[in-house]
């Protein structure tokens, strides 16, 4: 029987997701196959994605990363969730936390139960059963994985990092787990005459460069998914219609928080990223309500520290690729498509494309029916995280600026129509597996932004007024407990993974 396994496998681009790409296939793919980086040193990158989700802790894991020896090399901190400031009204704002709301009790979910004792005249926020938003706005974190004689889940955490850096320590995992890195720019792409697939790369030199499984991470210009392969792009400016950023470093400040920032604007929305040596910024806007320079002008006005560099702009067309994987091309990162990083989705969306490439590794016939569900998969994935972005421009009171006012009249997809509905009217909301969202994360965008259920379900009534009392009451102890015994986010960082590199803009 003929061998029609693949040897070679040839990364295009390197950055955050060529990087990733090549250090979790050495882990899992083993010396069996062949790894190469094809990257540039001329070619930048475009490394917004500086803040992650929890998920990211099973990356490292499966890696074998030390994480304070990871976070030392990043100027890393923790995240424990989001704050969204002016998104329903200005002047107020939420977090989505990381983790779980309170805890389940009798048949229904929690926050029927927060609903049911709000609809009776109680004022304790959503949040005061969250352990990870009471410690975020205390400042603190330690891992525990339990509070409460473990009663409780103890705090759920991602990182926030510089992604040129974490880039760079995947590269000395990757290279020491017998990846090539091969440096040159590509000017050419080798395809079979017959069936189109790709061969090989050439570069300026004239140095060729060969493959049999060709993952494409070239960002934005998508070299083999789209400019060679022409697989198509499917434009979600109608429900998303930012396409624009502008992005600055500003000298770092404190305390350091343990959260991201998300504050809205005019046309648009800031984000707030502390890192150990500095705190990333920028400002993502809609080009048809405010132009550069403006935005520039608000972003420049809402630092915290001084800056460290010029700003640089960054254009964009939200939406994702029609075809993720064409061929023997495997489209990873930027050049598979575009959500802007409301969610801090980027680096999540990379490492679960490539779970899902390695669940279904191909053979050099490349079976069109896996490359199918592949697609299918993907496709499904990239829509449940634009439905739960497009929720925070509709679930929103604001009119007070042209933008605000055109997104009042825009369109929702149908599949977060029928969301908002039933959760409006019955508190009710279920989230499917292929859903990065969970319950817990909707529903704190939702109430945070003002869309507070109806009714609630009816079988919180089997447990009584007292008995609730009791519960919810014992839980707040048990948090307040839990928080006040945690260190200040900055000391944690300070003892267990001070940065190790040299500041730098």
């Amino acid at each position: 029987m003929a061998d029609t396994a693949i040897k070679a496998l040839t990364i295009v681009g390197g950055g955050t997701a060529g990087w990733i790409s090549a250090a979790l296939l050495s882990r899992t793919l083993g010396p069996s196959v062949a790894i190469t980086v094809v990257e540039s040193d001329e070619i930048g990158i475009v490394g917004v994605g500086e803040a992650t989700i929890p998920a990211i802790r099973l990356l490292n894991g499966l890696l074998g990363l030390d994480e304070n020896d990871f976070l030392a090399a990043t100027n890393g901190t923790i995240k424990l969730g989001i704050e969204f400031v002016d998104w329903h009204t200005v002047g107020q704002s939420y977090l989505h936390a990381f983790g779980p709301v309170g805890r389940p009790l009798g048949m229904a979910p929690f926050h029927h139960y927060w609903l049911r004792r709000r609809q009776a005249g109680h004022a304790e926020s959503l949040w005061d059963y969250s352990l990870n938003a009471r410690a975020a706005k205390a400042g603190k974190f330690d891992r525990v994985s339990q509070v409460g004689g473990g009663y409780l889940e103890g705090l759920v955490y991602a990182f926030h990092f510089d992604a040129a850096l974490y880039a760079q320590y995947l590269r000395r995992y990757s290279e020491a787990q017998g990846v090539t890195r091969v440096e040159g720019r590509i000017v050419g792409v080798d395809q079979h005459p017959e069936t189109g697939f790709v061969t090989g790369l050439t570069l300026q030199d004239g140095r060729k460069v060969g493959g049999e499984l060709f993952i494409d991470c070239s960002g934005f210009r998508g070299l083999l998914i789209e400019e060679t392969l022409e697989s198509g792009y499917e434009d979600w400016r109608s429900w998303l219609p930012m396409d624009s950023a502008i992005a600055v470093p500003c000298a770092s400040v404190t305390p350091l928080t343990p959260y991201t920032r998300a504050t809205a604007r005019e046309a648009g929305w800031q984000w707030r990223i502390p890192l150990q040596h500095r705190t990333g910024n920028g400002h993502v806007f809609c080009s048809d309500h405010i132009d550069a320079a403006r935005a520039t002008d608000l972003l420049m006005a809402n630092l915290d520290g001084a800056p460290l560099a010029e700003p640089r702009q960054l254009k964009f067309t939200t939406g994702r690729r029609k075809q993720f994987w064409n061929r023997n091309v495997v489209a990873l990162g930027l050049a598979s498509g575009f959500m802007e990083p409301l969610e801090s989705t980027s680096i999540h969306m990379v490492q679960s494309a490539l779970n899902r490439l390695l669940a279904l590794f191909p053979d050099r016939s490349f079976n069109p029916v896996e490359i199918a569900e592949y697609n299918r998969q993907t496709a499904a994935e990239y829509e449940y995280i634009r439905d739960f972005l497009v929720l925070h421009y509709k679930a929103t009171t604001r009119d007070d600026t042209p933008f605000w006012q055109a997104v009042q009249r825009m369109e929702m997809p149908d599949s977060l129509k029928a969301r908002i509905e039933l959760f409006s009217q019955s508190g009710r909301l279920f989230s499917q597996d292929d859903d990065l969202f969970k319950e817990a994360s909707w529903i704190q965008v939702l109430i945070g932004q003002g869309v507070i259920p109806e009714a609630f379900h009816p079988l919180t009534g089997v447990v009584t007024d007292a008995q609730l009392d009791d519960y919810l009451g014992n839980l707040r102890q048990i948090m307040s407990r839990a928080v006040e015994a945690l260190p200040a986010h900055g000391d944690f960082i300070a003892r267990t993974c001070p940065s190790r590199s040299r500041p730098a803009a």
